[in-house]
């Protein structure tokens, strides 16, 4: 269904029924890249839903939704107040009300089907982090009633470990994590979720060795993911190095601007590109909890993560772009894959020679044609579990079914 809506998109960019579409013909690259405008939406933007709730009536932005309860507003407003009853208030069975029976959800490499399997995977989530609560939110989105919503938002949870837990007993430590996710929406319904969450970081926080870890999962979800074979035409190792993409910045356009990026920094390893894409004092929060300052910072982070895949194929799966005061500055969120192979040095340790793919989310603030802020996200225990799937020697072994993720929702 998201191809389906992926060509009417393209077909008719519009927002918000009643307004023009938000397209520039200054692009000139056909890639999965949509337009909408935060003036049509309450943006919650690092706010946390406590302060989203107060907003004062009059300063509610309405926005055809059409199928959906009359308690939503707009569709930022929609994914705010689900989360929010969902997780805060622990109304479990509103799940049965916003989410698809045939839902699907993809964490990496291993997919859920079916409702059933969300009400699973948020009660075993709640049941290991009962207190989980949400601060520091965003919500960048596209689409309209007719032929559905697209979001994608992001937040840092706090919680207690007070339960026990696909990780281990429980233990009582206090914990901070970020997510992201991705969701396709349609008369109040969720029917598609990407989500990725920094399981490394919330691993080492509770004092378990993620690797461990990883050999665990790797064992009990290998019939649910078995090892990845990609084909080395793929990446540059076989003679097929990543085209350049004639894109001139002097003519200025925030969709030609992500490519341009990505094709520079992410598909050729032109790390030297940080200097023109990024504002000189350009902030990356990274995987860990870890904020990169300025460009040396930056540069070596992309450096690290590389490295271990040095000719992995970058896939690009949805650019969303939301416009703010001008057209200059926008909010973007990113959604991506690299698919390679573990054959170097970096972010994952010694290689191991595995295919692996690594699958993340970034959202981006541009400001004056630069990226001054960026929320950078992939789950180190997912890539970890690609490398040790054929690890044997493993206790405890944690049984997965199709859907119910390890560890948390």
């Amino acid at each position: 269904m998201e191809k389906e809506l992926t060509q009417q998109e393209k077909k008719k960019a519009t927002v918000v029924q009643s307004k023009p579409a938000l397209t520039s013909k200054k692009r000139i690259y056909d890639h999965s890249i949509y337009y909408a405008d935060t003036a049509d939406v309450n943006m919650i933007d690092h706010r946390d839903d406590e302060d989203y709730m107060s907003l004062d009536t009059k300063q509610i932005k309405k926005q055809s939704m059409k199928g959906f309860n009359e308690e939503y507003n707009n569709i930022v407003d929609y994914i705010v107040k689900i989360t929010r009853q969902i997780w805060k208030e622990k109304d479990i069975g509103l799940i049965y009300d916003t989410y698809s029976t045939s839902i699907s959800v993809h964490k990496g490499l291993i997919n859920s089907h079916g409702i059933n399997e969300v009400i699973s995977g948020t009660l075993q989530t709640l049941q290991a982090f009962p207190d989980r609560k949400g601060l520091g939110w965003s919500v960048i989105w596209s689409g309209n009633d007719e032929e559905g919503f697209f979001t994608s938002h992001r937040g840092k949870s706090y919680a207690t470990n007070a339960g026990d837990s696909a990780y281990g007993k429980a233990t009582g430590k206090k914990v901070i994590f970020r997510t992201s996710a991705d969701c396709l929406i349609k008369e109040n319904k969720i029917y598609e979720e990407w989500l990725v969450m920094d399981t490394y970081h919330l691993v080492q926080q509770l004092g378990i060795d993620p690797v461990e870890v990883a050999k665990k999962f790797a064992k009990s979800a290998v019939t649910l993911s078995p090892p990845i074979q990609f084909g080395l035409p793929e990446t540059a190792e076989m003679g097929l190095p990543p085209k350049l993409l004639d894109i001139d910045l002097e003519e200025w356009e925030v969709g030609n601007f992500m490519l341009f990026m990505f094709n520079r920094i992410w598909e050729r390893r032109s790390i030297n590109f940080v200097r023109e894409c990024y504002e000189e004092n350009a902030v990356v929060h990274y995987v860990c909890n870890k904020d990169l300052v300025g460009f040396n910072e930056i540069q070596g982070m992309y450096i690290s993560l590389f490295a271990s895949v040095p000719n992995a194929k970058l896939v690009l799966e949805r650019i969303t772009c939301n416009k703010r005061d001008n057209e200059y500055d926008w909010d973007v969120a990113v959604r991506w894959r690299l698919q390679g192979v573990h054959e170097g040095m970096g972010y994952f340790g010694a290689p191991s020679g595995k295919f692996i793919e690594i699958c993340g989310i970034n959202h981006y603030k541009i400001r004056n044609k630069k990226i001054v802020d960026e929320h950078f996200l992939f789950d180190g225990i997912e890539v970890l579990r690609q490398i040790y799937t054929e690890v044997e020697d493993v206790k405890d072994e944690i049984v997965i079914e199709d859907g119910n993720f390890a560890g948390v929702s």
